[in-house]
This record gives structure tokens, C-alpha cells and sequence, in this order.
């Protein structure tokens, strides 16, 4: 017998889409999600320059399958999650693997589904999203990483709240939040890969740094990310063949 499909994905040119695919469950996460999940973004990672995570169905994902997290975690701590205090979760695969992701949210983004949406480097939400994390009200505590990325009490956000305390970056009107993150990924796809793997590897383990070690560590990176591509894209520039930087629409 052949294992639930909880996890699409589909390679549309050079941007990976991941999709959670539990739709009748709000999408909500057990060992087999985030196992396919995992396996999703390692995928992209090699095949793809820019993945984008979303939801079937009317919400992203509404965290942990609480009915499976009662029935499992009811005999010991040895049925729970694998959420192991190291970085080889599929939180950490995203947020500081080989490639930009972008998350398209709709609906119910809570709990570890708004921890996977923090973990995306862009959000995108449409007017129809919520967020919260509500684990302090289920008597258990957040795990995939929402105490470092994002913290919020069990209160529920709307979009433009969201978007106020720097949650999510774009809010779009209902339905438009895919075509907004591939309107995103295109143009991310166009960056060099190796300034992309830099930027999304570099900034957020320089925000963790003092302020001399940062431009220190600024300063390697620097080094690190020229290449052959970087003389190309320079002369690029200078022969007005690559695009301006002008003023937005």
C-alpha cells in the first residue's frame, strides 16, 4: 500500500512549489507531513533557485495535528515529534538551505504552520489569513523554532497586523497570494545563486553576531560570493544591458 501524498511538489521552470496537502486537516502536521515535507525541500534545493511553500485547499496550516499529538504523546515523551534539539528539521532545511524560499499563505497560518511561514525568507499573505500561536492554550509549547523567528502570544493577527510587527512582507487580496510569490520568485530567480545562498545563509546568522565580528564575517562573504557570473553581470551594467535600478510603479 503506497504512502499518503501530504506533500506535493511540482518543478514550474526554475522555481520549486511545495505544497501541504492535507486539506480535510487544515493542514495540519504528523510524522508523515514533515517527513514528505523535508524531503520537498532538500529536493528543491538541488533542482530549483527559489522554492515556494503553500497550502491546498482554504488554509496554509493550522500547526499540529492535535487529534494524533493526543492519541501518540499519551504513552511518553519517545511518541513525540522529532523535533530534535539540533538544525536537522525541515524548518532549518528552509530557512538556511541552498535556495530563497517564499511562503503563499492563506487562512488558518498557526502554531507550526505560522513556524514554517517564519521559516521562508518572504511571506505573502492574502486577506483571508490568521495567525496565531495558540500552544500555551493546549498546554504544550511551540517547537519548530517560533520563540527565535517570530513571538506572538495565543492572540490572533490579521493581515495588515501582520504586517505592522514585520510577520509577513506583502498582503494581497484574497486569491492572489501564489501569483504574488511567483511574481517574487522570478525576479529572485535572476539573482546570482550563490549571492542568494549568501544573503539567505548570511544575514541571519549576522544578526546573531556583535557588531565588529559582523563586518568582519560581512566582509568574507563579500569575498566569498565573487565569481566568474559577478565580472559578467558587472560589465553587464556597464554596457546597459542589464536592467536600472529606478523608482518603483
Amino acid at each position: 500500500m503506497s504512502e499518503e501524498q501530504t506533500v506535493t511538489y511540482e518543478l514550474e521552470g526554475e522555481i520549486a512549489l511545495v505544497g501541504l496537502n492535507r486539506p480535510d486537516k487544515r493542514n495540519c502536521f504528523n510524522p508523515t507531513v514533515m517527513r514528505q515535507l523535508r524531503e520537498a525541500i532538500d529536493r528543491a534545493g538541488e533542482e530549483a533557485k527559489c522554492g515556494i511553500i503553500f497550502g491546498h485547499g482554504d488554509n496554509f496550516c493550522a500547526g499540529l495535528d492535535l487529534r494524533w499529538a493526543a492519541e501518540s504523546w499519551k504513552t511518553g515523551r519517545s511518541e513525540r515529534l522529532p523535533f530534535p534539539f539540533n538544525r536537522n528539521t525541515f524548518f532549518e532545511a528552509m530557512a538556511r538551505g541552498n535556495i530563497p524560499f517564499i511562503a503563499a499563505l492563506h487562512g488558518a497560518t498557526l502554531g507550526g504552520g505560522l513556524e514554517t511561514a517564519a521559516a521562508a525568507h518572504i511571506r505573502v499573505a492574502d486577506e483571508t489569513t490568521f495567525f496565531a500561536l495558540p500552544e500555551g492554550t493546549r498546554g504544550i509549547f511551540i517547537g519548530g523554532g517560533g520563540s527565535v523567528r517570530v513571538a506572538l502570544t495565543g492572540r490572533v493577527l490579521k493581515p495588515d497586523e501582520a504586517e505592522r510587527y514585520g510577520i509577513v512582507q506583502y498582503v494581497v487580496p484574497k486569491g492572489q497570494s501564489m501569483a504574488k510569490a511567483k511574481e517574487l520568485a522570478a525576479k529572485i530567480c535572476k539573482n546570482a545563486p550563490l549571492s542568494n545562498f549568501a544573503i539567505t545563509n548570511s544575514l541571519p546568522r549576522l544578526q546573531d553576531m556583535s557588531y565588529d565580528d559582523g563586518l568582519f564575517f560581512e566582509r568574507m562573504v563579500a569575498e566569498y560570493t565573487r565569481s566568474p557570473e559577478s565580472i559578467e553581470r558587472l560589465h553587464q551594467f556597464l554596457n546597459k544591458t542589464a536592467p536600472r535600478v529606478s523608482m518603483p510603479d
